[in-house]
């Protein structure tokens, strides 16, 4: 029977949500999107289930900017963290332990809260998921991890339960799935509702599929770590991205073995835009890059009590939109002195209403790259050159309109620079990645970018 509240009308119980980000996965590396060599029934389901986004956007085209724009609801520029780029090993930077954050707010509003997988906004003894609002943690705290050997750069492993350093056998996307079989369960046996942050390494370098042992053993006596630029192929990053779906399918069947699949919203989603062997058609560009294929990611959710089924939808979303929906799905207020960016979906995924126009911006110190959406339009800036694209008309950005549009163009460039102006500012000590003719053969003539910004005032 559901609960009343003090008038005597029936109150709806809160929903659970599971949210799901793979690492690294390019807009079309699933079935749903495209895909026509990788069987990802699983996520598909959640599409079926669901809504399909076709617009939707990362925070940022590396995995810890965007991990901050998740877990705050608002642009990863305003804190320190989220000018690294990536957050590297070491750092003494990461998520303030006072600041709001999704699992924090929803803990306080009785929500059990867990992360299982990759948390990469800084290290103990000042940071971590169980100082940021998480109540369990299973997983790894840096960028990156072997599958076997659970490593990132050394002999040290990097695999965690709670606070507490464990060593465990096993490919690491199937003892993450594990885990979330049992968490389920045991929230479904107290009938507590719940947040399961379920963030996979996959299909993140190193290029290990199930069975791939030999491929772990072949880099850790190269010594490299999990630097992986001689291997990998199709078939193992395809075998990499089936592995995620297959565990992804155990975490439905737990969820309709308990009874919970009706009020339980399931989202999927990636931190950034492909890597090398990914697939972002229709857009170019790829992960450390502000083209559509470094933003533009497989963005889906499903909650079979409250929304439309085998749905897509145009509206233009971005990462940090899901604070404030899945607090608004919850009945939970944001905190009011560190009001959301991100846009409350929910009104849009229940009523079915159009689309809204948005405008969002990104910016990232390699290659001083800079961009603006505002409606259909993008102003880019890469080094020096710069660009304006209709993105809805034309999503590889080939036909530059600035000279065109220069009205459109002047505009975008003023509202950008208005933007930036209240952002934090890139500092020559963040750091920030990009890749090199040497390592992708499709980069000709990119070279290394230095650590320190390039104009880092200027559009």
């Amino acid at each position: 029977m559901a609960a009343r509240d003090v008038l005597g009308q029936a109150r709806q119980a809160p929903p659970n949500i599971v949210y799901i980000m793979a690492d690294d996965l390019g807009y079309a590396d699933v079935a749903c999107y495209g895909r026509p060599d990788v069987r990802t029934p699983n996520i598909d389901r959640i599409a079926a289930r669901g809504v399909r986004f076709l617009q939707g956007y990362a925070n940022s085209a590396v995995c810890s900017a965007t991990r901050t724009a998740l877990i705050t609801g608002r642009y990863q520029y305003r804190l320190r963290v989220g000018l690294d780029e990536p957050l590297p090993a070491n750092s003494m930077v990461g998520l303030p332990p006072e600041h709001p954050t999704l699992p924090s707010l929803l803990k306080q509003a009785g929500f059990g809260t867990t992360l299982i997988g990759k948390w990469h906004l800084g290290s103990l003894p000042n940071f971590g998921p169980l100082k940021s609002g998480y109540e369990h943690f299973y997983g790894f705290r840096g960028g990156g991890l072997d599958y076997y050997r659970h490593t990132f750069g050394g002999p040290e492993e990097d695999l965690w339960d709670d606070d507490v350093p464990v060593h465990q056998m096993g490919y690491l996307t199937e003892l993450f799935g594990d885990r979330a079989v049992g968490v389920i369960n045991g929230y479904a046996k107290s009938r507590q509702p719940f947040f399961l942050s379920l963030h996979f390494n996959a299909p993140h370098w190193p290029w290990e599929a199930p069975g791939d042992e030999a491929e772990s053993e072949r880099l850790r006596v190269a010594g490299r770590g999990i630097a992986d630029y001689d291997g990998g192929t199709q078939k193992t990053y395809q075998k990499m991205i089936e592995a995620m779906d297959t565990q992804i399918g155990r975490v439905f069947k737990a969820l309709d073995d308990n009874r919970l699949a009706g009020n339980t919203i399931v989202i999927f989603t990636s931190d950034n835009g492909g890597e090398r062997f990914a697939d972002t058609w229709p857009f170019t560009g790829r992960k450390t890059e502000l083209l559509e294929g470094g933003l533009r990611i497989p963005s889906i959710i499903s909650w079979p009590g409250r929304i439309p089924q085998g749905k897509t939808s145009d509206q233009v979303s971005i990462t940090m939109d899901w604070m404030p929906t899945l607090l608004a799905a919850a009945g939970v207020s944001p905190d009011p002195a560190l009001p959301p960016d991100g846009m409350n979906l929910l009104p849009h995924l229940t009523t079915g209403a159009a689309p809204v126009s948005r405008t969002l911006y990104w910016r990232y110190k390699a290659n001083a790259q800079r961009a603006i959406r505002d409606g259909d339009f993008k102003f880019l800036k890469i080094l020096d050159n710069t660009f304006l694209f209709n993105v809805v008309e034309d999503p590889m950005e080939r036909a530059n309109l600035k000279a065109r549009r220069k009205d459109v163009y002047d505009q975008l460039v003023g509202k950008w620079l208005a933007w930036n102006a209240t952002m934090l500012p890139e500092v020559d000590e963040s750091s920030t990645g990009n890749f090199t003719g040497a390592q992708l053969a499709d980069h000709i003539g990119t070279q290394p970018t230095s650590r320190k910004a390039d104009n880092p005032g200027a559009p």
